[in-house]
């Protein structure tokens, strides 16, 4: 049984009260709520980066990532005078922009972090995302996926990084230049997914339905649009190797890695090593894309 253990930090200059630091969060990979504080405090830097100025979907598990949870979009009560809030369609959802409020969500055991996909205050899309979801549990198909869409935007004149969800899908990330809506990305990865469709008809599809997907690996267009939210660069995972949504050099897609292998006993010296590898790949200009799709 975990000791209850109480105490108090002070984070940019905001007394926080932490609840149970030896309560194993992550019980087979060894990290309890202490452990998994101090390692999001590492983080902050990467992952506060792409969750500020957003409306922020948590997923809180206050037993552990096995035990039961539930999504928390209205900011949890009470709320300290440090947080930001951000209104939204009668939501107070959290502006996750400082470690403070980071961690005060941490000792709550939010374990997961899903921003939406565009700021506070606009309608438009802040980048762009395709979402690779493998039907199967264990897909060992889903680098060579990820690569292939790669390839296609690579032949379309547009750079993107593959990240691990942290579960068991990709993300292609592409930093857009501002001013695309979300039905414009949407025209461009509906008419990418129908291509490798067609030229992968064992290895891809488009259909909606998982019972109808087969063993295929579904690309998820329609994910990326106003009010829905995805797993955030550098969020941790609920799953048992504490994985981390984690940005890959496309060399080691590659190489075939598995999710797995990027979780928060590694992705710190990772970033130590390669930093935020999203942050080297310059704003993308769609324009000659969406002229030819008319």
């Amino acid at each position: 049984m975990a000791v209850t253990t109480k105490g108090t930090l002070l984070v940019e200059g905001h007394e926080l009260t932490i609840t149970n630091t030896n309560k194993l969060l992550w019980p087979e990979a060894g990290i309890t709520k202490g452990d998994y504080l101090s390692k999001l405090s590492e983080l902050s830097p990467y992952l506060l980066r792409y969750c500020r100025n957003r409306h922020l979907t948590t997923i809180r598990f206050p037993n552990g990532y096995d035990q039961k949870s539930f999504y928390q979009k209205n900011a949890p009560d009470p709320v300290p005078s440090f947080v930001k809030l951000a209104p939204l369609d009668g939501i107070q959802y959290v502006n996750l922009d400082s470690l403070s409020t980071l961690l005060w969500l941490g000792n709550l055991a939010c374990l997961e972090f899903h921003p939406s996909f565009h700021h506070i205050g606009s309608t438009l899309p802040a980048e762009w995302v395709i979402d690779i979801d493998p039907t199967l549990e264990e897909e060992p198909r889903i680098m060579e996926a990820a690569h292939i869409i790669g390839e296609v935007l690579d032949s379309l004149h547009i750079q993107s990084i593959a990240k691990t969800s942290g579960a068991t899908g990709v993300q292609i990330y592409i930093p857009i230049q501002p001013g695309y809506t979300f039905e414009q990305l949407r025209k461009i990865g509906y008419f990418i997914a129908s291509y490798v469709v067609k030229i992968y008809p064992n290895l891809f599809t488009i259909e909606r339905f998982k019972k109808n997907r087969g063993d295929k690996i579904y690309i998820d267009y329609l994910q990326h649009w106003y009010g829905k939210t995805l797993s955030a660069p550098y969020t941790p995972r609920a799953k048992k190797d504490a994985s981390v949504s984690t940005p890959l050099l496309w060399k080691e897609v590659e190489l075939r890695p598995s999710p797995r292998e990027f979780n928060l006993h590694t992705v710190l010296d990772r970033l130590k090593k390669y930093g935020d590898l999203i942050e080297g790949v310059p704003l993308q200009n769609l324009d000659a894309i969406l002229a030819r799709l008319g």
